[in-house]
């Protein structure tokens, strides 16, 4: 059944998307910032950044920031939704689906979130908070984000999103007289129910560090798969609030 499933998705659309992620990934990696320019920002300060980076907190400086949230969006969260995309399309092959309004959904509303991230990073940024490239700056933020990350991982409306994702037949089910752009969009809104505290941890483990993209991705992944996904969310969220633990009483010592 399963190498039925995957002989199945050598159609074009699956190409395209598969095509899409990749070419996603790629510019993200030539987007990232080496470890060792990191470094020197943390000995020359704001005027090193200033040196290497035009982002400023403007419309400009805004688009270019909700450009690589959404590409960082696409990157990381598309992997997460493809057993859902394939079970609408295992569902509608009787109706002929639209299958590229669906990802539209999908992706309207991560494009959403994106734009929030990008104020919210332009907000930080002015308040001293994060540097230029989105990497906090205060201990106290990161401790803040890895509480809210961890401590969300034990929630009800966290529990209520994964279930759906990890049950994609009986969602779609209930929804799919209203179309692949809606049942996209409602798709989206459930994915950021489920992941929008880990994805604000980018600003713990670095904006544009594609080893910390890479992991979440895979933990993410993990989160919505049915048979392992229990064994990932509570301890996940144990291991968060361990190191915001750890991050405040640094703070007091």
């Amino acid at each position: 059944m399963v190498s039925e499933r995957i002989r199945q998705m050598t159609a074009l659309h699956w190409i395209i998307l598969f095509g899409g992620i990749l070419v996603a990934w790629f510019v993200l990696m030539v987007m990232s910032v080496p470890a060792e320019t990191r470094a020197l920002g943390q000995i020359y300060g704001a005027e090193f950044w200033r040196s290497l980076c035009t982002v400023t907190p403007d419309l400009a400086g805004f688009v270019r920031i909700f450009a690589m949230w959404a590409l960082m969006s696409f990157a990381m969260m598309a992997p997460t939704a493809l057993p859902s995309f394939a079970t609408y399309e295992d569902l509608g092959r009787s109706t002929d689906v639209n299958f590229s309004q669906l990802v539209l959904g999908y992706v309207i509303v991560w494009f959403g979130f994106s734009a929030i991230c990008a104020a919210l990073q332009i907000d930080l940024f002015q308040a001293g908070l994060v540097n230029m490239f989105g990497d906090s700056q205060s201990v106290g933020l990161s401790a803040v984000l890895l509480a809210i990350a961890g401590g969300y991982q034990f929630t009800p409306i966290k529990d209520a999103c994964l279930s759906k994702c990890r049950q994609p037949l009986t969602f779609f089910m209930q929804y799919f007289e209203e179309g692949p752009l809606r049942n996209g969009i409602r798709l989206g809104l459930v994915c950021v129910g489920c992941c929008w505290a880990l994805m604000l941890l980018a600003f713990v483990g670095g904006v544009m560090n594609v080893a910390f993209m890479g992991l979440a991705t895979v933990l993410m992944v993990f989160e919505k798969m049915p048979d392992i996904g229990r064994y990932v969310t509570r301890p996940l969220g144990g291991i968060l609030l361990l190191w915001a633990g750890y991050l405040i009483l640094s703070l007091v010592a």
